[in-house]
């Protein structure tokens, strides 16, 4: 193939997320850690990805698994040391991975000593480092809501005063508009840079500039200036991938996150498209069925729309997110196949593409048997919040076992060994049971595996530069089952056509792409004009199209 332009590396990188707590344990205690992390590099190198997103590792009391952080400078004993870290570091440098670390900066822990320090009095320096509001104890300042439930507001006796919190009570929000809380975050990041990490995410970035009295969490007014000062104190400072959280992103303002002269970040996650299968106007919980075509709309539109003008972020799957194979593929019958076919339609997309661990080898959802068995905050919240409403116990399972966080939270599934091989200990989390059949171990033997297809599509994105230069056309947009579109560049056209149902589809776009060279395909044999259930393929032709 031509060479690729000069272009920023992680155009053309494939990002692999790993959850430490539930990737591999090195010392038995049931959780994983950065030991078990670094013991699983030869995997990793072997998949081909280029950088690794951990999520946080940093000291908390895991209120939040890690997202209520006490120490942005150290290591929690769960997961090991700072050394341990330098470690990970060093030697995923050797096999030409990155590590990204997951930057918490709307918030802290409630355990954090800027936090002790603000609780002591009104005029400890500290106190303006976090949000706060005069008021009477049992007469909240407004009706604000926090995301894990109940209002967005605690009392501290002692201060007579309440504190702002958009998660957890335990997770009391920073406040940005206070210059020395911004330096403090930038000489932290500065650090990690020195330490050699290859970039950071950005949990829930859009939400740092919150304005409380008029109700404002997410796109507050000084959102951007905020992130474009910090890029320019951090980020550009380094060659560095950066990736903001945004649930509020929409293509117009994902132009400023993403824009081409690096002033904010390489690009943003943006959650449109995951929220397309619940019912309108509700929470993520009230399940309605997949709209396909607004689907194809949805990724078109950010596809189209960002094309020379910004960066996307392509996922299926992350640490808050249900497994996708269960979600829109099936995890029965066909989930090989539909594994392989969701892989091929995002894989195909303009952007950098996020494998959450596991996803590779099409792990599927947990359907633990009661409510016991979940450890999830945001879940065990939900559950009681709803028997309160008056669901029924059925009903509300049925959304857990939909949407759930720890769908994607069971131990990744090395083997067929007892506990999966991630663990000799007692899982922190129940491990999912068909472990013996869906494993990194036999998936890594066979040709045909989930595992070996994801490896194929990573390749096949580092040898044909249209994956990250073409021009995205969405073709048969009306179509109830097949997704397909073009990729256009220089060097030629790519077509990928995939049928995203369990039943035949016709599509004669193969007919006219007969002569067109095959790069891959997730069934043996020849591609005819219908399409078998979740059947998926991607074709290439050279030169002008």
């Amino acid at each position: 193939m031509t060479e690729k332009k000069n272009l920023p590396w992680w155009k053309n990188a494939v990002v692999y997320q790993i959850y430490p707590k539930s990737f591999q344990d090195s010392n038995g205690d049931g959780i994983g850690d950065i030991q078990g992390i670094i013991s699983r590099l030869v995997y990793l190198a072997d998949l081909g990805i280029d950088a690794v997103w951990l999520s946080p590792v940093y000291c908390s009391p895991q209120d939040d698994n890690g997202y209520d952080i006490s120490d942005y400078q150290d290591i929690d004993p769960m997961f090991g040391t700072l050394s341990d870290m330098e470690e990970l570091i060093a030697e995923a440098k050797k096999r030409n991975i990155r590590i990204i670390m997951d930057l918490v900066l709307n918030h802290t822990s409630d355990e954090h000593r800027w936090f002790l320090e603000a609780k002591k009095s009104r005029e400890n320096p500290y106190h303006d480092y976090y949000v706060w509001k005069d008021g009477v104890e049992g007469e909240l300042p407004n009706d604000m809501k926090a995301s894990f439930g109940g209002p967005a507001w605690e009392w501290v006796p002692e201060l007579q005063q309440y504190y702002f919190h958009q998660f957890s009570v335990k997770q009391p929000d920073l406040n940005w508009e206070n210059p020395k809380v911004r330096r403090e975050i930038y000489d932290m990041i500065l650090w990690w840079m020195d330490k050699g990490v290859g970039g950071f995410r950005l949990d829930v970035i859009d939400q740092i500039a919150k304005e409380p009295d008029r109700k404002i969490t997410n796109n507050g007014p000084r959102l951007h200036e905020f992130l474009q000062e910090m890029s320019r104190e951090t980020f550009q400072k380094g060659d560095l991938i950066t990736v903001g959280e945004a649930w509020g992103a929409n293509t117009e303002n994902a132009k400023l996150y993403s824009n081409p002269d690096g002033s904010e970040f390489s690009m943003v996650f943006q959650f449109e498209h995951v929220m397309l299968d619940q019912q309108p106007g509700k929470e993520k919980w009230d399940l309605a069925p997949l709209p396909f075509v607004k689907l194809k709309q949805c990724m078109a539109k950010w596809q189209e729309e960002l094309y020379g003008k910004g960066w996307n972020s392509l996922f299926m799957d992350n640490h808050d997110l249900p497994r996708i194979v269960s979600r829109w593929g099936d995890d029965k019958e066909y989930r090989e196949e539909s594994a392989k076919m969701l892989a091929t339609v995002f894989h195909g997309m303009q952007g950098t593409p996020y494998v959450y661990q596991g996803e590779e080898l099409g792990m599927t959802n947990i359907k633990f048997e009661d409510i016991t068995h979940y450890r999830d905050i945001e879940t065990l919240n939900l559950y009681r919040e709803r028997l309160e409403k008056g669901y029924s116990p059925e009903d509300v399972m049925r959304s857990i076992y939909a949407k759930s966080r720890d769908n994607a939270r069971t131990p990744m599934q090395w083997s067929a060994e007892e506990n999966a091989g991630f663990t000799d200990g007692t899982p922190w989390i129940e491990v999912n049971p068909n472990y013996t059949e869906i494993n990194a171990e036999a998936e890594r033997r066979d040709p045909d595996s989930v595992f070996s297809y994801y490896r194929t599509l990573i390749r096949l994105r580092k040898e044909y530069p249209v994956f990250i230069d073409g021009k995205f056309e969405l073709l048969m947009e009306e179509d109830e089952q097949i997704f397909a579109y073009t990729r256009t560049s220089d060097e030629g056209k790519m077509l990928v056509c995939a049928n995203f149902s369990g039943e035949p589809a016709k599509c004669p776009l193969i007919t006219e792409w007969k002569d067109a060279q095959k790069l891959i395909h997730n069934y043996h044999g020849d591609v005819a004009d219908g399409l078998r259930p979740y059947e998926a393929v991607m074709l290439w032709k050279a030169g002008k199209n």
